[in-house]
């Protein structure tokens, strides 16, 4: 069977603020708020993930919270911009409507043929709405302030700082099957055609860039997507046959993934399309209560009287 990487599975960023992110992504930018856990290496903080109406992979920007973490500092070996698909025509409503929280927000300009509008959100973090330079037929959420005209589509892609583009695009070429579409200055465009959308990884080459920080306002980690855990073990011996230090794969209830460091520093996690965010939750329920694994049921008196509030 040949196995390939079918684009993003999400994206997970750091926070300051557990409200003040919530209210920015659900209703400024109309994300839908589709699962509420805890950080699994620190119960004692959120995990939110924000996507379409049923958190497809492809979707997600998953949210790590720590309340009044420091920030940090975008740099080489890390990613440092994501971008979201917007419908054509409403990039010019979605300035209007950003300019209102940050005066700042970027003008319209193009990238690789594509009509970009560069953001930010309250930490800090770099994000970008793009209209696609092809249809992207997925249907956004736009049950909240946001119209459907509007609506964020899902992911787009990432953008990656590195030193040296091509220890990186070694990864996504070699085992990812990517291929590299467009080279404009320092910028290099790889793309995937084993998926429509959310298929693209940009890698921004700085020599003498400094290094980069990871704490607020910052990518903590890039999830690419596998349709099965069998895909996921195939994957994990190419990797390890380069050389390269990976995690165990583990099971963290909606869908099972490991971890490693590409040659550039980022920290990418590969990750399995199922059993989905739908596995202890109705679609229609999506978000509304606070989901734990099952190993951590016994504390949920427990964290639910230490994580921070969260008003919806």
């Amino acid at each position: 069977m040949n196995y390939r990487i079918a684009g993003l599975h999400h994206i997970t960023a750091i926070a300051t603020s557990v409200q003040r992110n919530y209210e920015f992504y659900t209703k400024l930018l109309g994300l839908r708020l589709v699962k509420k856990t805890v950080n699994m290496d620190d119960p004692g903080a959120y995990h939110l993930y924000y996507g379409n109406k049923t958190g497809d992979p492809g979707t997600i920007l998953s949210i790590l919270p720590w309340e009044n973490i420091g920030p940090g500092y975008e740099g080489t070996g890390m990613a440092t911009e994501i971008s979201f698909s917007v419908p054509p025509g409403s990039l010019e409503a979605w300035k209007e409507r950003l300019q209102q929280f940050n005066p700042r927000t970027g003008d319209k300009n193009e990238g690789f043929g594509e009509e970009v509008l560069h953001c930010s959100d309250p930490d800090g973090l770099k994000f970008n709405l793009v209209v696609p330079g092809r249809e992207d037929a997925r249907q956004g959420w736009h049950g909240g302030e946001v119209p459907e005209a509007m609506a964020v589509k899902g992911l787009h892609s990432i953008s990656l700082m590195v030193q040296d583009t091509a220890q990186t695009a070694q990864i996504l070429t070699g085992i990812f099957g990517y291929t590299l579409a467009q080279r404009k200055g320092n910028k290099s465009r790889f793309v995937t055609d084993a998926a429509m959308d959310a298929n693209i990884i940009d890698l921004v080459e700085m020599p003498d860039g400094p290094i980069g920080y990871v704490a607020g306002g910052t990518v903590h980690h890039v999830s690419f997507r596998v349709n099965s855990d069998e895909a996921l073990t195939i994957f994990r011996g190419r990797l390890l046959s380069q050389g390269l230090s990976i995690t165990p794969k583990t099971d963290v209830t909606y869908f099972s993934s490991f971890y490693f460091r590409e040659p550039g520093g980022a920290l990418f996690e590969l990750a399995s399309d199922k059993p989905g965010l739908t596995v202890d939750e109705t679609v229609e329920e999506l978000g509304s209560q606070l989901k734990l694994p099952a190993r951590l049921e016994y504390m949920r008196n427990r964290l639910e009287g230490i994580l921070p509030p969260l008003s919806r």
